[in-house]
């Protein structure tokens, strides 16, 4: 009697989880990092043999997509000594969750690969450094800090 008691129960535990997975619809998968992950067509633009540093105060804070089929990042224009600098942080998600806050205005320190984007040059940033505080977006490679463990 236990037996069959115990058999029941497990049959219609099944039963509940099976209907209950039919019912959430079908799986779409992961989102992923909408392209601004590692392997990315964006991400493989990063070329540590272009890495320079310029100096300047933030002059606008956009949110763009750099590519097509990328979730928005946040952009900045940074006014130097030598002009306007168009300079690419990363993707807005990651962005907007990081400590230190950017403000137009700010006085900073961007190191960062310089490339050409849709026609036009720009940096994609590394680190950037406001006062005391140090945003590390990327390593020496190229390899975002919102990739984590998947290197």
């Amino acid at each position: 009697m236990r037996k069959t008691i115990s058999i029941a129960t497990a049959v219609a535990a099944a039963m509940i989880l099976v209907s209950s997975l039919s019912l959430a619809g079908p799986w779409k998968g992961y989102r992923g990092s909408g392209g601004w992950g590692m392997g990315s067509q964006y991400q493989r633009m990063f070329n540590p043999a272009t890495v320079e540093t310029v100096s300047g105060t933030v002059d606008a804070i956009n949110k763009i997509t750099p590519m097509r089929g990328m979730y928005s990042g946040i952009h900045l224009t940074l006014k130097t000594d030598k002009g306007l600098v168009d300079v690419h942080l990363g993707p807005e998600w990651y962005i907007e969750r990081q400590d230190t806050k950017i403000q137009k205005g700010d006085a900073l320190e961007v190191k960062g690969s310089r490339v050409t984007i849709s026609d036009q040059p720009a940096i994609i940033a590394s680190e950037v450094k406001k006062g005391d505080s140090v945003l590390i977006l990327r390593d020496s490679n190229g390899v975002p800090a919102w990739a984590g463990w998947r290197r």
